[in-house]
């Protein structure tokens, strides 16, 4: 069960910059066997805020603080990342949807809005597959349903063989940088720079497994087709990662589902534009989820 005493820890200090709040409630929770790290904050309808690859739920600070006002907010950091821990050599999107389901189940959460950044979409599709009943809405933040292409998957590959090689940080640096609108890179340097931080302090063994993990998920474009829940889409048009011209192309969406472009965003929206995205946000939740 959460700890009685949650930790309160301060982050990002060096930086001088707005990315976080000045007090975040940390607790630490297990999932077999091993610790799951969450924040929690807000009071309300629930929001679980779920990060990409080479991230942790740390990347949501801002983002979720902008929310907490008007919502629980709870950001985890995903197995393998963080400060959770790695299970085993592969985490595949559907183990790493059970851990969301084990915490929702330790909070007594009934049902919760989730939204997915990137590897975290991929999170939130597998959740959606699994356990439609505990979602009341979810959210892909910069990622998409589709299956990896094989030059996509090639280039996972190759950075597996960069990780167990044990120059995982070599990764890191390209990585982070193309998550961000080349327009962006400049002025937005202390971001790019935490972000660099946090993707340095992700284990090799999680890096690994995730990866692993990210090259057998199916295609899962029939289930937002389905149209289940209510749906947010949201991409930037600067996106280095995902083409959002062609991304979206031959999907049926559903009636209760919204697509949105950042203009000045790459892959990093909650970041980029931030106060954008949460106006986004805020007006989808209030008009699909709220009045339901």
């Amino acid at each position: 069960m959460a700890s009685d005493e949650p930790k309160v820890i301060l982050l990002n200090q060096k930086y001088n910059i707005p990315l976080v709040p000045k007090r975040i409630n940390i607790v630490y929770i297990t999932f077999r066997n091993k610790k799951l790290r969450y924040s929690d904050k807000g009071s309300g309808p629930v929001l679980v805020l779920v990060h990409g690859y080479l991230e942790s739920s740390e990347v949501w600070d801002s983002f979720g603080t902008g929310l907490a006002g008007e919502f629980r907010v709870i950001c985890p950091d995903l197995p393998g990342h963080g400060e959770s821990g790695t299970h085993g050599e592969v985490h595949t999107m559907e183990f790493l949807a059970e851990s969301l389901l084990h915490l929702l189940d330790e909070l007594q959460i009934e049902k919760a809005f989730i939204a997915g950044h990137s590897l975290g979409g991929y999170v939130t599709l597998a959740f959606l597959e699994l356990y439609p009943e505990r979602l009341s809405g979810y959210c892909l933040f910069h990622s998409h349903p589709h299956a990896y292409s094989l030059e996509a998957a090639e280039k996972r590959k190759a950075e597996i063989g960069i990780v167990e090689r044990g120059d995982r940080k070599l990764i890191i640096p390209e990585n982070i940088r193309n998550m961000y609108a080349p327009c962006n890179l400049e002025s937005m340097s202390a971001a790019v720079r935490h972000s660099e931080d946090i993707a340095e302090l992700t284990p090799a063994g999680g890096i690994a497994a995730v990866l692993r993990g990210m090259l057998l998920r199916p295609s899962r474009v029939w289930l937002i087709e389905e149209g289940r829940v209510p749906f947010l889409w949201i991409l930037g048009e600067k996106d280095n990662y995902i083409a959002h011209t062609t991304v979206t192309q031959g999907i049926s969406f559903p009636r209760d589902s919204q697509v949105i472009y950042l203009k000045n965003s790459g892959h990093m929206g909650f970041v980029e534009e931030e106060e954008e995205a949460l106006k986004i946000f805020r007006g989808f939740l209030r008009s699909k989820v709220l009045r339901a």
